[in-house]
């Protein structure tokens, strides 16, 4: 019987319209009838009559072929039912709603498939967006007559079919294929347990062997394991099909968001068939068998690659890892007694020109009656590197907290140094004997002093003074300098762009930086060459990342020194920002040079990178973020008119013009000097070596003070907490907050402190005398 039998023709069409109003025509015959008997004209009664007979034969035609249609409508539905009483395969019949009028019993049993359910409901544990896939099959189907389509589902696919039945109703096959083979699978012939999951943590495939462990498929890792998340080369619990089963987890990555996890499990058979090592052999985990002597009997072709040595068997291990801590038989003589077996260690791979480490198990077992472990791999680099990275980042804050402390108290001593000798050159003309010891003594604190600075510049502590330059003015009086300081086997070239953006930065540190990268450019030159001093305008459509660093997008103006010297080693260019770290021989550097740079660079805002060939030469890049100067800005610190800084207003009235200073500091030394400098200028100085001296001082309110000097880091209350309290009665005094650290650790302060500034450590009598000499006039 053809399905197209319950496709109905045009008058079957009419009937099927006229059907709801179908008792319309008998009434309609029936008033006419009644017409005709009470009509005075026999021709109008002969018409009523004729007319009344004809809407009545309608009727009977219309239901006629009304019952003629749901005949062979359930003679169908009867057919239907027969053919796909015994199928398989669940089929069933819904309206062009969607909604199930007949479902054969195997819809029922797998599908839950009954008369007056959404078939789109049926399909939803299933398969997604099940509405979508059904309307787009039906539309196909009411074009063609019938549509097919395959839809994939974890473990497999669904064959669906729909035929259009009738004007509006449609028969569905849907056929549910588990295990289908996919290009996409992986896994299937081995007997490892293994499945690919993306990096959202969904299973995108398992192999049989894995189904078999589950006791079927499963579509999330948290399904699966008791605790996650997977460490690779560790013991982890699934959820088997008899209960938990403890497995070791390997892992492989295939591309940036799925990887592969085959599952040992570690309740495995302790002996393993001797000829069962070619399996092992393609096996995507790398292994090695080692015999009792601890030389490696057996190793597969991940195992190889991984340890860079195609030659791996018949070498001991010990001869191709290294840095375990003690030595390799030891471990192995531990892993014989039973000891230790399982636990993870961490080894570096004997390779001449890589750093890869890795992560070793051991376990023991037999082979053929012989006792042998079996050594599971992994790669650890890039984990070590992390590690790396966040041990020397621990490090590096570490050797900066010290270098400020350290700093800090040198900055005092020299101070001392400084001021003293200052106040012996007072007293001596140039003609004396002894000026000029005087004079190597200061000039020698004074590159103390630039030795103490770079330390801060190492931890990013130093006082700098920003303005806004232009780089390309600013290098070109530089090279004048530096082409003096290169010799006259090296050749100094300078670029720059036409027109190079503005940049905030302090110019004399930035200077210095250059002017070390050029001096190194020049060392790593002996027999002469180019140093290529180039200043560009670059802008960055997208975010620069490079040596773990990112660089946000915009404009900057690059600084590069190019040489074309004996390059730098690769083993050492992760280390040439650190302190201390100097290729150069001994009494030839002090290897502050470069973290230095670092320090000053990104304390300015900006990045600094290196590039360089062995043998080739080297390039630095250091990037400056551009500066948007506001409308009517490009006044500089130093053309800032007079007018704007406050008046004095002297808190002791005209008995002392020289003006009454308060200095508090707490190393002896540097009070002394202070004290006889600001002496020798005509002022009244009182002393205080803390701050709860000199407030008990300030409580006299007959005392006048004009200026008070004060250290900001002292034991007890700070320089900032008590000048704070202090200027509560005395609003009208100045301060100078002088530091051995920078002014930043007092820059919040001084910005609540009115009438404050800064004087770092180490000063010289000039600049005391002078800083006070401003604050007072």
């Amino acid at each position: 019987m053809s399905l197209t039998l319950l496709t109905p023709g045009p008058v079957t069409r009419v009937a099927q319209t006229l059907a709801p109003r179908l008792w319309i025509l008998p009434g309609l015959g029936a008033i006419a009838l009644l017409a005709a008997l009470v009509s005075g004209s026999p021709a109008a009664a002969l018409f009523l009559v004729t007319l009344g007979a004809t809407f009545w034969a309608v009727a009977g035609i219309v239901a006629g072929l009304l019952w003629h249609h749901r005949q062979r409508h359930r003679l169908l539905e009867n057919v239907l039912r027969s053919f796909t009483r015994d199928d398989r395969t669940p089929t069933l019949i819904a309206d062009g709603d969607g909604a199930v009028d007949l479902a054969n019993d195997a819809a029922r049993d797998a599908l839950d498939a009954r008369p007056g359910r959404a078939l789109a409901d049926v399909l939803a544990p299933l398969c997604l967006e099940p509405a979508t896939i059904l309307y787009r099959m039906q539309n196909r189907a009411q074009a063609l007559g019938a549509a097919r389509e395959g839809v994939p589902i974890p473990g497999g696919r669904l064959d669906l079919s729909v035929h259009q039945v009738g004007a509006a109703r449609f028969m569905w096959r849907i056929d549910e294929v588990r295990g289908a083979p996919e290009p996409a699978r992986a896994g299937e012939d081995i007997a490892m347990p293994m499945m690919r999951v993306s990096g959202a943590g969904t299973i995108l495939d398992m192999n049989e062997a894995l189904r078999r462990l589950l006791g079927g498929a499963e579509t999330t890792l948290d399904r699966v394991f008791t605790d996650l998340p997977l460490r690779p080369g560790h013991i982890h619990v699934l959820q088997g099909a008899r209960g938990p089963v403890s497995v070791r987890v390997a892992e492989m990555a295939r591309g940036a968001d799925e990887r592969e996890i085959y599952l040992v499990p570690d309740h495995a058979p302790t002996t393993i068939d001797a000829g069962g090592w070619p399996l092992i052999e393609a096996l995507p985990i790398p292994l090695l068998k080692l015999d009792r002597s601890g030389e490696v009997a057996a190793a597969n072709a991940h195992a190889r690659r991984l340890l860079g040595c195609e030659e791996a068997v018949g070498r001991p291990l010990a001869a191709l890892v290294e840095g375990l801590g003690r030595p390799v038989g030891d471990w192995l003589e531990e892993a014989w007694r039973g000891r230790n077996l399982g636990r993870t260690e961490t080894v570096r791979a004997v390779l001449p020109d890589e750093e890869r480490f890795l992560q070793i198990a051991l376990e023991r077992m037999q082979v053929a009656g012989t006792d042998v472990l079996i050594v599971v791999l992994n790669d650890a680099t890039e984990f070590k590197s992390l590690e790396h990275q966040f041990v020397q980042s621990q490090k590096m804050q570490a050797i900066g907290q010290l270098a400020g402390g350290v700093a800090h108290d040198f900055n005092n001593l020299l101070t001392a140094i400084t001021g003293h000798c200052d106040l012996l050159l007072l007293r001596h003309e140039e003609e004396d004997p002894d000026y000029a010891d005087l004079k190597q003594i200061s000039q020698n604190t004074n590159r103390a002093a630039a030795l103490v600075g770079q330390l801060l510049a190492f931890s990013r502590k130093q006082t700098l003074r920003p303005d806004v330059i232009d780089l390309s003015d600013s290098m070109a009086d530089l090279v004048h300098l530096l082409g003096r300081l290169v010799g006259e086997t090296v050749q100094l070239d300078y670029v720059h762009d036409a027109d190079v953006h503005p940049v905030r930065a302090d110019v004399r540190q930035l200077e210095q930086v250059v002017m070390n990268l050029v001096v190194n450019a020049r060392d790593a030159m002996p027999e002469g060459g180019t140093v290529r001093l180039e200043v560009h305008n670059v802008t960055l459509a997208e975010p620069l990342e490079r040596d773990r660093v990112r660089v946000p997008r915009g404009d900057y103006v690059t600084i590069r020194v190019i040489d074309t010297g004996v390059g730098i080693a690769p083993s050492r260019l992760n280390k040439i920002f650190e302190p201390f770290h100097t290729t150069k021989l001994a009494g030839k550097g002090t290897g502050l040079g470069l973290s230095m740079a670092y320090g000053i660079v990104k304390q300015s805002g900006g990045f600094i990178f290196v590039d360089s060939v062995e043998g080739a030469g080297t390039t630095f890049t250091l990037y400056f973020p551009v500066h948007d100067l506001p409308q009517g800005a490009g006044e500089s610190r130093e053309d800032a008119p007079a007018a704007s800084l406050p008046q004095p207003t002297h808190g002791g009235g005209g008995d002392d013009p020289a003006g009454t200073v308060l200095l508090v500091e707490d190393e002896g030394p540097v009070r002394a000097f202070a004290s006889r400098a600001l002496s020798l200028r005509g002022h009244t100085v009182l002393e205080a070596d803390n701050a709860e001296t000199a407030l008990a001082l300030l409580e006299d309110p007959e005392l006048a003070v004009d200026v008070v000097v004060t250290d900001v880091i002292m034991p007890g209350m700070d320089g900032p907490t008590w000048v704070s309290r202090a200027l509560e009665d005395r609003p009208g005094v100045k301060v100078v907050f002088v530091s051995g650290y920078a002014e930043e650790s007092v820059a919040d302060h001084q910005m609540r402190i009115p009438n404050a500034v800064f004087l770092p450590k180490p000063f010289s009598l000039k600049a005391l005398a002078a800083t006070v000499a401003d604050q007072l006039h």
